[in-house]
């Protein structure tokens, strides 16, 4: 006999223990720090070894389902009268009709001595991929929830007792929690003459139930929950029952265990059937299906439902559907040979961040994206993810060489969800690998300051950032801006990726014949469009200013700032205390306003922009006392049917009126469209005149037009 190498022999020993680590941070501790899908590489390399030099041992973690459960105090043991064992897992086509094929195989051999209890129904036109001597076969299918595995005891229809899975043979004894499960009754009375009727299932938190559960932590001051399947698993560990029954757990039934005095049909979705009856929760998404290739349709269609569904799957399972076959195949040491897990593409996968770079959007705002090592999850290969922002990062505790798990489900962006803390051997070494994350004092791209904005890092250049151009030229052109029709989002992009337009000052030296040739373009529409441009080169300062970008400058604050200053250079000249003293300008928006003018690139943008021919007149300064609602405060609630609510308070900012968002004893209108609520009442409570859309649009033309 071959000598066992010994790397082989250290690779089993150390597997067994990472085996043993994980198992006991899972089923004992009720906190996993891998994925699953990585838990399942571990275990199958373990097995292969094993298998492959025959170093199976009957202290293996190979040979059991989990790990011993927790010694504690709080905790009694449970024996499970029959073993609570796990499943077989394939992944594809060939090894679910491999599966039909080895349980064909054994029940044709069993099939001589008992024939007539196997209903086996020929198939005329077998599968060209199974073996085409396995008979059609009968299967119940379900979701395979990614939950926590318990079993539930019946005596005389009360619910006497609870348990986790534990190691397959032995459980803990989670009773009290088990009766806070909201959708499992207490009390079943068609059971009252039955002497016992164990059932088991999953307990599992449902998305929607989840989502209100952390909405509901973070209203009064608690922590946000990372995922609904380790959430269940604490839950049914709580040692005080009050908390378990603060989350929303809830149970299907998979089976049926132990019984005493009750018969059971033999055909499993027959049991599914007798359970609902009995009040018992079972899986409406199951399915009775002949033959593996409809087991295959309904895997691939419960697949392309996954996001749909109001709770997290992580496959479907597959159990032949007669009991008495079920029997006779039996188990082997760790699982049922009748039934076996088809699993989907993993959601979440463990990978190695290789480094933090930044990136700058639309806007401006600077975002840690994580450059991964790559790793296939949720259907795709990720490499990449953002960080979101740097509280993000805090709150993960992530370091440039940290190992992460990264989650992917369905088109969802992929996201860091959790940092894995290094195995005990080998935290010395990772810590001195380790690199903090620290966000760029410039621009990645234009070279500009960068500034905090709340969570937020934005670079201070704007419209003169190439990373922000195709946005700022965007803004500039839309209608409430510059009103250049035609100069829409794609041909922007069109342009924009041409190298044609580098920044807004490109838009004036435009020709018609260049345009023509873009897509969806032709002379006529070329022609209207350097129309409207030559149109736009005369504009009004308000509109002029709104037109830059300039953060937090709307068109109200625009027609606050023309009004005050009267000039462009008042305004590029002015310091933050100075522009302060203008109405509804605080210190945040000040500072912004006071940046974007001394930035330099800005001022060569707005000097280009006169030589292209652009003209904003002066606003005399005397004027804004004359304005026909000067010293006046409008209010706007409701919803405004002809125009937008900007539209609505730049138009009353240019006749003189303050836009305020509360009704006071100082407000002089309210202007009120449908839905009006609070503030409609209290300016009726209060007095004040209240009129609707179509007279606020007509005394808007009389006061414009005086």
């Amino acid at each position: 006999m071959t000598k066992t190498p010994e790397k082989i022999r250290d690779e089993v020993g150390d597997l067994r223990k990472r085996i043993e680590h994980h198992n006991h941070l899972y089923y004992t501790l009720g906190s996993p720090q891998i994925p699953d899908d990585d838990y399942d590489a571990l275990m199958s390399r373990l097995i292969e070894l094993e298998r492959k030099h025959d170093l199976a041992t009957p202290d293996s973690p190979s040979q059991r389902v989990g790990s011993a459960p927790a010694d504690s105090e709080g905790f009694g043991e449970v024996k499970h009268e029959l073993p609570m064992q796990s499943l077989d897992k394939v992944s594809d086509k060939q090894a679910l009709f491999d599966f039909e094929t080895r349980i064909g195989k054994r029940l044709q051999a069993a099939e001589t001595e008992t024939e007539s209890d196997f209903e086996l129904i020929a198939d005329s036109t077998p599968d060209s991929t199974s073996d085409p001597t396995t008979a059609q076969l009968d299967y119940s299918c379900e979701p395979k929830i990614d939950g926590v595995a318990v079993s539930v005891l019946y005596r005389r229809g009360l619910l006497q007792r609870g348990a986790t899975r534990g190691d397959g043979v032995t459980g803990e004894d989670i009773t009290h929690n088990v009766r806070t499960v909201r959708n499992l009754p207490l009390h079943i009375p068609a059971l009252k003459n039955t002497p016992q009727l164990e059932v088991r299932g999953e307990i599992f938190i449902s998305k929607p139930g989840f989502a209100e559960l952390n909405r509901r932590s973070e209203a009064e001051g608690g922590k946000t929950f990372v995922n609904p399947r380790n959430t269940a698993a604490g839950a049914v560990r709580q040692l005080d029952p009050a908390a378990t029954a603060r989350i929303p757990l809830q149970m299907y039934c998979y089976g049926v265990g132990f019984t005493e005095g009750f018969n059971l049909p033999d055909k499993l979705d027959e049991i599914f059937t007798l359970l609902e009856s009995f009040n018992l929760p079972v899986n409406p998404d199951r399915a009775a299906c002949k033959g593996v290739s409809a087991c295959l349709d309904y895997c691939l269609d419960l697949l392309a439902r996954r996001d749909r569904l109001d709770y997290e799957i992580d496959g479907a399972v597959i159990k032949l559907n007669s009991r008495t076959m079920q029997q006779t195949l039996g188990s082997n040491v760790r699982s049922p040979r009748w039934a076996t897990a088809y699993k989907f593409p993993a959601e979440e996968k463990s990978t190695t961040v290789l480094d933090v770079q930044f990136q700058v959007g639309r806007t401006g705002t600077v975002t840690p994206v994580a450059r991964l090592k790559p790793v296939f999850v949720g259907g795709v290969t990720v490499s990449n993810t953002t960080l979101h922002n740097m509280d993000e990062i805090e709150r993960l505790g992530l370091r440039i060489g940290d190992r992460v798990i990264v989650r992917r489900a369905g088109d969802v962006i992929p996201k860091v969800v959790k940092v894995i803390e290094p195995e005990p051997e080998a935290k010395s070494k990772t810590k001195t690998k380790r690199k903090k994350i620290t966000v760029p004092q410039k621009c990645p791209v234009c070279d500009a300051p960068v500034e905090q904005d709340g969570v937020l890092y934005k670079c201070t250049a704007g419209i003169t950032c190439p990373a922000q151009r195709k946005e700022s030229i965007r803004h500039f052109a839309s209608r409430t801006a510059m009103d250049i029709e035609g100069l829409g989002e794609k041909l922007i992009e069109q342009l924009v990726d041409a190298g044609r337009l580098t920044s807004v000052k490109d838009i004036y030296t435009l020709k018609p014949d260049e345009l023509a040739d873009m897509e969806r373009m032709g002379d006529k529409s070329a022609a209207n469009l350097i129309a409207a441009i030559d149109k736009s080169r005369q504009t009004t300062l308000p509109r002029f200013l709104y037109s830059l970008g300039i953060r937090e400058v709307g068109e109200a604050t625009a027609q606050g700032l023309a009004n005050h200053y009267g000039t462009l250079e008042a305004i590029a000249e002015a310091d933050e205390d100075a522009l302060e003293q203008v109405g509804d300008i605080g210190p945040i928006v000040a500072k912004h306003i006071a940046a974007f003018f001394a930035n330099k690139g800005n001022q060569a943008l707005i000097k280009a922009l006169r030589k292209q021919g652009m003209e904003w007149p002066d606003i005399p300064v005397s004027q804004a006392a004359e304005k026909p609602l000067a010293g006046e405060t409008w209010v706007l609630t409701g919803t405004l049917e002809q125009m937008t609510r900007n539209e609505a308070k730049a138009r009353l900012t240019a006749l003189g009126a303050k836009a305020a968002g509360s009704v006071s004893a100082k407000t002089h209108c309210v202007v009120a469209g449908p839905g009006a609520g609070s503030k409609l009442a209290k300016a009726e409570e209060l007095g004040i005149e209240v009129i609707d859309e179509a007279a606020f649009l007509s005394r808007l033309k009389k006061l414009e037009n005086t």
